[in-house]
């Protein structure tokens, strides 16, 4: 006679939009995008699918509540302070997005995803409104505004992914940056000094560099670009 595999129980209680968001987010950081599906979902949450489709959406809708969850969490865990200076709160707000997808790797994928196709959305807008006051308050002219918060907004967004896995990236390498580093310095020690006399002039500093450090410095030379629009 056939066995039947028993059915995980399903649970009592309702769950919450919150909370299928949370687990979401779990199996996200677990695995990265592959690992976040609607089965994987039913199986941790112990429900069905419709519980799932009725609160939150389908797939892309979990991964884009997800994305919101985060980066509304970031904006808010650093309050805009009246003594702050307008340099003080962008770095900030920087920072914060690059301690986000450093914990997260799957978000920087879907943060400029975000921003690229839905401008009009939670995380665009906040973000934007968040580092368009400091813009203003930097002196900037308001015929300029636009150009100067997306300046700023793009290159933190592009240095932030660009430290972290890119989604399905399987390499092995990027896991160990200290022997990416490593490598990297090597071969550019191998090129020709006459065909490449910056590559070489800089490979200590490339091999020695603090991610953190250079992103704040990045964040220093738009700044000081902005300042100069009149």
């Amino acid at each position: 006679m056939a066995t039947r595999t028993p059915r995980p129980e399903r649970r009592n209680q309702v769950l919450s939009r919150e909370q299928i968001i949370e687990t979401a987010i779990e199996l996200l950081d677990a695995g990265g995008e592959g690992a976040m599906t609607t089965r994987g979902l039913t199986e941790r949450l112990s429900t069905g699918s419709g519980a799932i489709y009725y609160r939150v959406g389908g797939r892309e809708e979990l991964l884009a509540a997800a994305t919101e969850t985060i980066v509304t969490a970031a904006l808010a865990a650093t309050p805009v302070q009246v003594s702050t200076s307008p340099e003080d709160e962008i770095r900030t707000v920087a920072l914060a997005l690059f301690d986000a997808i450093a914990e997260h790797q799957w978000l920087a994928t879907q943060l400029t995803l975000q921003v690229v196709r839905k401008p009009f959305g939670p995380v665009t807008v906040g973000i934007f409104e968040r580092i368009g006051r400091q813009v203003d308050a930097l002196g900037v002219p308001h015929a300029s505004w636009f150009d100067a918060a997306s300046t700023l907004v793009h290159f933190i967004l592009g240095a932030v992914s660009q430290n972290a896995r890119i989604e399905g990236d399987t390499s092995t390498v990027a896991p160990d940056r200290a022997g990416f580093l490593d490598a990297t310095a090597a071969a550019w020690e191998e090129l020709d000094p006459e065909d490449y006399p910056f590559m070489r002039a800089i490979v200590g500093q490339m091999d020695d560099h603090d991610d953190r450090e250079q992103f704040l410095a990045g964040i220093a030379v738009v700044i000081d670009g902005l300042t100069r629009l009149g």
